[in-house]
């Protein structure tokens, strides 16, 4: 299967794409095939990348050791034969920073989760220009049924993205073999019967209005994000969870006494109950990336706490200000 892209990268870079069936298909696939080019390597990942994406690691890619990235490595810790970095663009703020620092050369393999970010993002370009930079090999990896189908959840669509630029293909300080990784992957994807289908592509992708119309929702997103940080910030600022996101998608909100899962769950299912009879459109329901703001249980992959998430639809502003405020 093969379709156009979902990122714009610039003139200097091309991109060789492997669709699958899901944003965890192409992880998956991924970090199985890169056991036929890495024997053993320590994969630094950020404290809050996403919980299944570390489930997975700690279960079926026994040749990584997964090291929480706390900080920036010192020389010592950094002279492991294998390095590989893996950047979650669901990650807060301060996590995606540090890990966008500790790209330097003697990283083997950068991995980045971009399912968060839209396709024209800022912060995706600032991460592949940082691996240009340093020379690091970069794959992309995203599940495209969040931000990439105007909000219609049309059909499941993930991808790994091998980033190559003009001067430079898939190669670098690591493994000889690294550039054999694309072939390895798409066996995988095919053994593993993670393949995507055509009627997975939202129809409309091609069309010369989509990159339009998804910027301008996103920016909405982001916009009405910004307002509902800002005005809670002041409203409610004990229920504020420390930190923002980099993808300002969603805020999470903790309760005057601490949750549970339990607890979370029915208050996420209370708040979204009473805003509806309201009026308001939202739901409780998971994932984000809804035209109707969505709330949901938390875990903290980092601390362990849990609150409640709010995910920022791109409704109009006036509306959006309006249920915050409710």
């Amino acid at each position: 299967v093969k379709g156009p892209s979902f990122y714009e990268l610039g003139h200097d870079v091309t991109a060789e794409t492997v669709y699958t069936a899901s944003g965890m298909a192409a992880i998956s696939a991924l970090l199985l095939a890169s056991s036929q080019v890495i024997e053993q390597g320590e994969l630094l990942v950020s404290p809050a990348s996403y919980g299944e994406t570390q489930e997975l690691i700690d279960s079926y890619a026994r040749h990584l050791q997964r090291v929480i990235l706390k900080r920036e490595p010192t020389e010592d810790e950094a002279s492991k034969s294998s390095r590989l970095l893996l950047l979650d663009s669901s990650a807060p703020t301060a996590e995606f920073e540090t890990a966008l620092r500790t790209i330097d050369s003697a990283l083997d393999l950068m991995v980045v989760d971009t399912t968060c970010f839209s396709g024209s993002s800022v912060q995706i370009r600032r991460v592949v220009n940082r691996a240009n930079e340093q020379g690091v090999p970069l794959v992309m990896v995203r599940s495209h049924t969040k931000l990439d189908s105007l909000g219609a959840e049309y059909g499941r669509l993930g991808s790994i993205t091998f980033v190559h630029h003009r001067q430079r293909a898939l190669s670098g300080s690591g493994p000889a073999n690294i550039n054999e990784l694309p072939t390895h992957v798409r066996n995988a994807v095919r053994l593993l019967g993670g393949a995507a289908l055509p009627a997975h592509f939202p129809p409309y992708v091609a069309l010369p209005a989509y990159r339009e119309l998804a910027r301008r929702r996103q920016a909405a997103i982001l916009r009405n994000s910004r307002l509902a940080t800002r005005y809670l910030l002041a409203a409610l600022p004990a229920s504020m969870e420390d930190g923002c996101f980099a993808h300002g998608l969603y805020l999470t909100l903790k309760g005057a006494s601490r949750f549970d899962e339990l607890t979370s769950r029915r208050a996420a299912a209370e708040l979204s109950d009473d805003l509806e009879r309201a009026g308001f459109p939202i739901r409780h329901a998971g994932s984000f990336g809804f035209d109707f703001a969505a709330t949901e249980w938390f875990r903290n992959p980092a601390t362990g706490r849990y609150s409640v998430r709010i995910a920022v639809p791109d409704l109009p502003t006036s509306l959006w200000n309006e249920l915050v405020a409710s």
